[in-house]
């Protein structure tokens, strides 16, 4: 499939400016739904033309979407706690409307960017791939509608519009203003502590790689099917977090507390606006989470082309931590 033009939600955030960038740099022209003047100015920078409006306002995404030959979702309601009510508005409705937008505006392939926190309930997941379901008891408000987003996309497939859902693990590299910044302050506000240890088994997914699956679901993705994206073989959950942070030259030093403490305290605060831990978070970085992502390179010929090595170089680099 030849893409000249194609629309993006979720722009202004960590994989979405690199998501733009790539398809610039290949000649895409982008256009992508912003919701601020901040937003305007983050996505042109990257070289889109911003659309103004939000996940409510299909008749807005459809105009943007007009002569697009593929819609990437990148949006959703991020944040692992708050009101169930704005999950669902944002990530599951939010993504019907992107799905009816697409339809009405005769775009023919649409790539969501789905999430392994699809199978959260609170128990280790290993080594898994498309065909473990859904979690029956999702850990929290995010996996939930993550996965009933999700399943709406695959729904939607048919004729006329080919839908295919992505799932990479755990998001990261140079320029990550979701998850670095959290990790920094609670190191640096002496709240952060690894869970059971943290030496435990995680995938991870650079987001590089992530835009190199998500261009490759583009052009081969089969019509109603999901593909988890890695780096690779999993890695130490300590390991790998200690090195990611270290490229911003912060110790997350060895306060530990045990796995069921975190369960309990997560449990006992779940009414705080802002608790210090969620069953979320326990789920998905308290112990092993790793998947196979045999199925994307397989089918779509994916090769996770940046490894964690030159990733991590790349973010000694562009944050001045030494080696």
């Amino acid at each position: 499939m030849c893409v000249k033009r194609a629309f993006v939600t979720g722009g202004s955030g960590f994989l979405g400016r690199k998501l733009i960038a790539t398809l610039v740099g290949r000649g895409v022209a982008v256009v992508a739904l912003s919701r601020s003047e901040k937003s305007d100015e983050l996505v042109k920078k990257h070289g889109a033309t911003p659309v103004r409006g939000d996940l409510d306002d299909t008749s807005a995404m459809q105009a943007g979407m007009a002569g697009c030959q593929v819609v990437f979702h990148a949006a959703a309601y991020v944040d692992e706690h708050g009101k169930l009510a704005d999950h669902m508005r944002v990530t599951v409705e939010g993504t019907k409307h992107a799905l009816a937008a697409a339809r009405a505006a005769g775009v023919p392939r649409f790539v969501h960017v789905g999430t392994e926190a699809v199978l959260a309930d609170g128990k280790p997941i290993v080594r898994a791939d498309e065909t473990r379901p859904y979690a029956a008891k999702p850990a929290g408000p995010y996996s939930r509608t993550k996965a009933l987003a999700e399943q709406a996309v695959l729904a939607a497939n048919g004729p006329g519009l080919t839908t295919v859902s992505i799932r990479p693990r755990f998001i990261w590299g140079a320029d990550d203003t979701s998850l670095m910044p959290k990790l920094i302050e609670a190191v640096n506000s002496g709240t952060f502590a690894w869970i059971g240890g943290g030496h435990y088994l995680t995938s991870t997914c650079h987001v590089d790689t992530v835009v190199e699956g998500a261009l490759l679901a583009a052009e081969k993705g089969t019509g109603g099917e999901t593909y988890f994206l890695t780096d690779g073989e999993p890695v130490d959950f300590r390991e790998f977090m200690t090195a990611l942070l270290a490229t911003h030259g912060v110790d997350a030093g060895t306060k530990s507390v045990p796995r069921w403490l975190a369960k309990t305290a997560a449990t006992l605060t779940a009414w705080m606006k802002r608790p210090p831990v969620t069953k979320q978070a326990v789920a998905l970085i308290g112990g092993e989470v790793t998947v196979v992502d045999a199925k994307a390179r397989r089918e779509l010929g994916y090769q996770g082309k940046v490894t964690r090595d030159a990733g991590l170089a790349e973010m000694r680099a562009v944050h001045g931590a030494g080696a």
